[in-house]
């Protein structure tokens, strides 16, 4: 491990990761803060003593494994890839979060167009069989390419790894088809190929990861960690959701409580928060009810509001819902200490 006394967090530095991660931070109110552009350190104020460096994706993972920097945030692709060899202690390289929700993409492998009788791994198989050589893959993921091929019985291929574009390798002839990410896939029909129908070799998105050694051996990177998850969590829990407000007519907020619990949408995260409002008649029988509900309930908990006798209905987003302790953070605390 290379000693340093700050604690760090790389992000990518270029690529199609570079800019979402930056947006997905901010949004959980974690907003790196680079002054000068051309520098590769920042900083995020909701974090103080955390350095922010910027490196190539695949650089992230070797950077996390040897303990050059304690955390990362790239795609799970890369991280497959490179996370190095597991062992009793799980490896040098922990996920913390494998499920960002943005930078979503798979590992696929594709055939040129014309290759008619090849559409499952089945097929490939038998095509390979039938060569008098090797089948020629051309990929950026050689370890996560081979295990696949090796697991669906194609034995006789060779891997042409490949720093630039993939997808002309077919048509210039120094590869047989390709293995390569993924998103929506017009650049492969561009080029004339096509995907297996079973040749996803990974789903990915972005992931936060970080050294399992400085978590287990210094207390200010833990530390770090649980701040990162809990707003993270408290995020991307909260992204689907908004907060109903409405005024409503009852004897008691029992009572009332009583009427919204029969209906599908309106029990919110643990049940409603019923508050008396003050009118200017002196009118008691008037409460203020809070909800929150998914984001894709929004129109059933109105109508349902309405129909219990709910008026001046307020719709807000939600920033962030906090849990007494991050599902994540309890995973990776157990995960700490079997590797112990």
């Amino acid at each position: 491990m290379n000693p340093h006394t700050d604690v760090r967090l790389s992000l990518p530095s270029k690529g199609r990761l570079a800019q979402a991660a930056l947006d997905f931070l901010a949004a959980c109110g974690l907003e790196v803060e680079k002054p000068n552009p051309r520098q590769y350190a920042a900083h995020i104020p909701a974090l103080p003593g955390l350095t922010v460096l910027f490196q190539r994706p695949g650089d992230i993972v070797v950077s996390v494994r040897d303990g050059s920097v304690d955390f990362g945030l790239t795609g799970m692709d890369v991280v497959a890839e490179r996370q190095g060899p597991r062992s009793e202690n799980g490896g040098a390289v922990l996920a913390l979060h494998d499920a960002l929700n943005f930078g979503h993409c798979r590992l696929c492998l594709a055939v040129p167009e014309e290759w008619d009788t090849v559409h499952t791994m089945a097929d490939l198989a038998a095509h390979a069989r039938a060569l008098a050589r090797p089948l020629r893959v051309a990929t950026k993921f050689p370890r996560l390419t081979s295990g696949f091929l090796d697991r669906h019985a194609v034995t006789s291929y060779a891997l042409i790894k490949v720093e630039g574009t993939l997808e002309v390798a077919p048509a210039i002839g120094y590869a047989d088809l390709i293995a390569d990410l993924v998103s929506s896939g017009q650049t492969l029909r561009d080029n004339r190929l096509r995907l297996l129908d079973d040749g996803t070799i990974l789903r990915s998105q972005a992931a936060l990861i970080a050294n399992r050694a400085a978590l287990q051996s210094r207390p200010e990177v833990l530390d770090v960690a649980r701040k990162l998850l809990e707003f993270i969590e408290a995020h991307l829990r909260a992204v689907d959701h908004v907060a109903v407000f409405a005024n409503m007519r009852g004897e008691s907020p029992q009572a009332i409580a009583q009427r919204m619990f029969v209906q599908k949408t309106l029990g919110g995260l643990q049940g409603p928060t019923i508050s008396p409002v003050v009118v200017r008649d002196g009118n008691p029988n008037w409460y203020a009810v809070h909800i929150v509900v998914r984001r894709e309930k929004l129109f059933p908990a109105v109508a349902e509001l309405r129909a219990i006798g709910g008026s001046g209905v307020v719709v807000t987003p939600v920033t962030y819902i906090f849990e007494e302790e991050p599902a994540r953070y309890r995973a990776m605390m157990e995960a700490l200490e079997e590797g112990a």
